[in-house]
């Protein structure tokens, strides 16, 4: 009983979130549209080209290729729009990736025929597809690359066509999970075995020798070269999976868990030259992660992004009060609030630069400018006040952008709560910290900074609740224990 209210409570969830706008997709350039344009065309003459091979040709032939012609066409178009429904943030040498690869295959297809199998064609994609760009593009992939095959049925076992299909769905719903190379290596070995397996029970075995076939990789439908010819392709799939994050910005579970090690060079920096940064980051990843959670956001995504997201201050360290330890404030020295400001500005401007040094993936970049979007300086534009300073409120604001994701602002409510919440008296109640974290969200909602995120009335409840909880755990009294000569006690 309690599974099923579980379940109806995540469906329920999903309801609620689907009911507000999606974020709008990231534009892409005209030459960019171009290019994609005429590699679906280039795709759909492909796959419909043989009709008008046919000897005579008729007005009904001709019919039949422009209906074909333009099924493919509004495929490649409608695989497009599924991948920027799924991920905003796609861009357009993800797209063409996702488009290459269907051209890819529908060449294969009609160089190969049916002497090659079907299982090492769509498999392969289907599995850097759905670790790059998720499950439903790669699902949606899978439909599409399987909807037109140029062989008939006859010369493809119609049971090796579903066995392939089957497979792919299971590697287009794995591969987004997978949070690690060695499960990678873990799927590249059972999937092909689950397709030996699913032959022998469906196809049956061909008596053949394995040592003397000289067609063992281009021979579909038997058992053992299929299975073979997939594990292999896998293998070199999953070897060059960290080229294609390169080359094509993919961002894949296991590539963000390789980042949020804090063994990485940043990241240990950050830990030995701003300490008080380093402490302030870890208590953030906490809160951030917390809500994240909660609202069925990207986890890992947010975990990695919180970490380096105050990078830029090791440009200079000294400059931020967490990191003075009761020294001397420069701030103090200086006692200009405007050039104050600017260093405050660069620490995100620096920390675009340690980005890019770093060849940080821009979703995680993302995270170093939108955490503090268009925020005001406050204590800086006080002082200026005071002195009676001529300046613009553009002079105290940060250049931004506004969070441009869920996750990038929940960190910046994260980093505004942070501080607020841990200087709280230990006995104060649950209603005086959810008052304050209030008042911190309605600051930043009445100021805009919300307003590209995306986030709904509901979830930001949902966040709030989840800040609380991660207090009340932190907050917690420690006993004050006897002590010895030799401090046996714990």
């Amino acid at each position: 009983m309690q599974n099923t209210t579980r379940i109806i409570k995540k469906l329920n969830n999903l309801w609620n979130r689907s009911q507000f706008p999606s974020q709008n997709p990231i534009q892409i350039s005209k030459i960019d549209k171009l290019i994609i344009f005429l590699i679906c065309i280039v795709i759909s003459i492909i796959s419909s080209y043989e009709i008008l091979l046919v000897q005579p040709l008729e007005g009904s032939d001709f019919l039949s290729w422009g209906i074909n012609f333009s099924e493919v066409l509004f495929t490649c178009g409608f695989l497009i729009l599924v991948s920027r429904k799924e991920n905003p943030n796609i861009n357009s040498r993800q797209i063409l990736l996702i488009i290459s690869l269907l051209l890819f295959v529908q060449m294969i297809k009609n160089i190969f025929g049916s002497g090659f199998s079907p299982l090492s064609i769509i498999i392969p994609p289907a599995l850097i597809i759905s670790q790059g760009m998720g499950t439903i593009t790669a699902l949606a992939w899978v439909s599409i690359a399987s909807l037109s095959w140029p062989e008939s049925l006859t010369n493809i076992n119609s049971y090796l066509l579903l066995i392939t299909l089957i497979c792919a769905c299971f590697v287009s719903v794995l591969g987004g999970r997978i949070r690690s190379r060695a499960q990678l290596l873990q799927l590249s070995i059972f999937v092909p075995i689950g397709a030996l397996i699913s032959q022998w029970l469906l196809i049956g075995n061909e008596e053949y020798s394995f040592l003397d076939n000289q067609e063992i990789f281009t021979s579909n439908g038997k058992i053992f070269s299929d299975s073979l010819l997939l594990a292999i392709i896998m293998l070199i799939t999953i070897l060059f999976i960290p080229i294609f994050e390169s080359v094509f910005g993919l961002l894949t579970k296991a590539r963000l868990l390789e980042l949020a090690d804090k063994e990485k060079p940043l990241i240990r920096r950050l830990s030995i030259e701003a300490p008080g940064t380093f402490e302030h980051t870890l208590l953030i990843c906490g809160l951030a992660e917390e809500a994240t959670r909660i609202i069925g956001g990207d986890i890992d995504l947010i975990k990695t992004g919180s970490l380096y997201h105050d990078v830029g201050k090791l440009h200079a360290p000294n400059w931020f009060i967490e990191n003075q330890d009761g020294g001397v404030n420069p701030h103090d020295e200086i006692d200009d609030p405007l050039k104050s400001a600017e260093v405050l500005q660069a620490h995100v401007d620096e920390g675009l630069k340690f980005a890019r040094k770093n060849r940080l993936p821009k979703p995680i970049a993302n995270f170093i400018p939108e955490h503090q979007g268009t925020l005001k300086m406050g204590y800086f534009l006080n002082k200026a006040e005071e002195k009676k300073l001529n300046f613009n409120e553009s002079d105290f604001r940060y250049k931004g952008p506004i969070p441009q994701s869920k996750e990038t602002a929940i960190l910046m409510l994260a980093d505004g709560c942070e501080a607020a919440l841990r200087a709280m008296d230990i006995n104060a109640s649950d209603s005086e910290a959810i008052e304050t974290i209030s008042k911190i969200f309605y600051s930043r909602q009445v100021d805009g900074q919300l307003n590209d995120s995306d986030l709904s009335k509901g979830e930001i409840f949902l966040i709030k609740k989840s800040f609380l909880n991660v207090w009340k755990r932190i907050r917690h009294r420690r006993i004050q224990y006897p002590t010895t000569i030799n401090n046996t006690f714990s």
